[in-house]
């Protein structure tokens, strides 16, 4: 159970037309149209099928796209990674990423999800702070952060043993 709801949010995370809450900010976009490879790479991952979507938007980024295009793919890959349980090689794929485009609010909470899985709290819930910023709208951030608080904020009791 525990595992399809993350495998489910990881999905949730993906950069597509349907999750765009912030039209106008830049790379807020799926890769459509740009170069096939992207784009069939991002609707392979939207579908779940990790291992080809990895596949074939390294084949596109192969092809030198253009600059947005890229940093939104190399969000796409951060994506499929989390979803597989590889946060390490996730965070350097947002990383990259966001070297390309500050402002993409997707990346940051797809490395914010990747940091969550490695239980570094204080990371995921600073990346997930920018990208709240950026789109303050956006349902998977509500998501990760409700991930977060359930982790940060369990109670935690002691007790006593009085004989």
């Amino acid at each position: 159970m525990a595992r399809s709801l993350i495998v489910g949010l990881a999905v949730c995370l993906m950069t597509g037309p349907g999750w765009a809450q912030n039209l106008n900010a830049p790379d807020n976009r799926t890769v459509l149209g740009a170069d096939e490879f992207l784009s069939a790479g991002a609707d392979a991952i939207r579908m779940g099928r990790y291992d080809d979507g990895i596949r074939l938007t390294q084949i596109g980024l192969s092809r030198a796209p253009r600059h947005g295009d890229r940093a939104a793919a190399l969000s796409n890959l951060c994506a499929a990674h989390a979803a597989k349980g590889e946060a390490d090689i996730a965070i350097d794929y947002c990383t990259e990423s966001l070297e390309l485009n500050a402002r993409n609010w997707r990346a940051y909470s797809n490395r914010s999800y990747a940091y969550y899985l490695k239980g570094m709290y204080p990371e995921a819930r600073s990346d997930l702070d920018s990208a709240e910023a950026l789109a303050p709208d956006a349902r998977q951030v509500a998501a990760i952060k409700g991930l977060i608080n359930e982790q940060v904020l369990q109670p935690r009791v002691i007790m006593e043993d009085h004989q």
